[in-house]
């Protein structure tokens, strides 16, 4: 399918609910793979606003705060809740088969 890739990422039980995991697809920036109580989520893992891991950050609400500025993004959407970011970090679709978890990975512009 153009615009995407699917990659395995890990075995489900390898990443427990409140974990993430980060993975760097050839070719492409690091994405982040975040698995909370609403279910699991993929952004890309680089702050829109500065230059920052999001993995490295704090979940609540579906929503992760980076680490040096404290801007928030929606894990389901990508799109941040106020400044200092103004831009969404793009989202990837997660599936798991088989106990495997995949990531759909969105080649195209956030």
């Amino acid at each position: 399918m153009p615009g995407s890739a699917v990659m395995p990422v890990c075995q489900l039980s390898a990443l427990p609910e409140g974990e993430v995991t980060t993975i760097t697809p050839p070719g492409m920036s690091p994405v982040s793979i975040f698995h909370t109580d609403e279910g699991l989520f993929a952004i890309d893992d680089t702050c829109t606003h500065q230059d920052a891991s999001l993995a490295d950050g704090w979940v609540e609400d579906c929503k992760v705060e980076c680490p040096l500025h404290e801007a928030c993004f929606d894990l389901r959407t990508g799109v941040p809740s106020g400044p200092p970011a103004k831009i969404a970090v793009r989202t990837h679709e997660v599936v798991v088969l088989d106990g495997v978890i995949y990531l759909k990975l969105t080649t195209g512009g956030a």
